[in-house]
């Protein structure tokens, strides 16, 4: 069991800031750029003790990522920063030709993802960033669960070669994973093994899973829950170990389910070990304004839902 009680909530989003904060003190080609929303992304500390470093470009994300790309060339190591979707929908363009097309080492950091940005609203709340970028070749898309985690990440992918995108959001939720869990790029992580059924979680969801738990042990259901904290490069070998042992599969994202999590553990199975799967995701949906628990209950986004698919897929056997 990789994963302990938690002793308080933390937003992910300052995961990746204080993360880049112990960045910019270790790697001086760091450098920051955000989008007139350093208060939202945490960036603020980066700011103040490197004002070298960081670009305040207002808002005009496509331009920020046109000036991110370029700073590459010159050994710069550039970390974006805004609210998901104008980290991707706003400016896939500049991503695709600028940043993919041309392999630049950009790190593209999203915060407020999904339907728990809350009351801002359908117009805030992407749900099809991660089908977006996974599209994207050599992109690789992380989508951590937790403080320390989303923190762990954002120290990963400075070492990493080639463009990122790191999702993560608003809402303060349990801190879960050990502060000290090493984050290995496309290495998923079982934090609980089971025999009936596996559930793939990923971003907010992973916690949720580990609560639906309280359930399904009460009720006689020994689920395998695996942390895919990376989507896109996806760990094939923890998948195909556990579906192999447990026969069905729940997959849970903040996220639609066209184009997700889900969808790439169904291009896998389908391909090497064909594997009844339910999915916990909006269903082709836009989202609405209301609190982040709300929506999550509404829109089929929590432990109860992941307990009800559970159900269904094992009944599929």
């Amino acid at each position: 069991m990789k994963y302990h009680t938690y002793t308080e909530k933390k937003d992910t989003r300052s995961g990746f800031g204080d993360g880049l904060t112990e960045l910019g003190k270790k790697n001086p080609n760091v450098v920051a750029l955000c989008a007139d929303l350093t208060g939202s992304l945490k960036m603020g500390e980066f700011k103040k003790n490197h004002p070298n470093r960081f670009f305040q470009v207002g808002i005009a994300e496509a331009n920020m990522m046109g000036i991110a790309a370029g700073m590459t060339i010159g050994g710069k190591i550039p970390f974006t920063g805004t609210f998901a979707n104008f980290s991707t929908g706003r400016v896939y363009d500049q991503i695709r030709q600028s940043i993919a097309y041309s392999e630049k080492n950009v790190k593209i950091c999203a915060s407020h993802a999904g339907i728990t940005l809350g009351e801002d609203g359908a117009t805030h709340q992407i749900l099809e960033d991660i089908g977006m970028m996974k599209m994207l070749p050599g992109m690789t898309v992380i989508n951590p669960c937790d403080y320390n985690q989303t923190k762990a990440a954002t120290l990963a992918i400075a070492d990493h070669q080639g463009p990122v995108y790191l999702r993560f959001g608003r809402p303060k939720i349990p801190v879960f994973i050990p502060e000290d869990q090493k984050f290995e790029i496309g290495k998923a992580i079982n934090l609980r093994e089971g025999n009936d059924v596996t559930i793939a979680a990923t971003g907010h969801l992973v916690w949720e899973a580990l609560e639906a738990l309280k359930v399904l042990d009460k009720i006689g259901i020994s689920a395998e829950v695996i942390n895919f904290h990376t989507i896109k490069p996806l760990d094939e070998k923890i998948l195909l170990d556990s579906v192999n042992k447990t026969g069905c599969i729940v997959s849970a994202e903040e996220h639609n389910f066209l184009g997700g999590l889900g969808e790439s553990i169904s291009r896998v199975l389908c391909k090497k070990l064909p594997t009844p799967q339910e999915f916990v995701a909006t269903n082709d949906t836009f989202g609405e304004s209301g609190s982040p628990a709300e929506l999550m209950k509404k829109y089929g986004l929590d432990s109860e839902s992941i307990v009800e698919k559970c159900k269904l897929v094992i009944g599929r056997k």
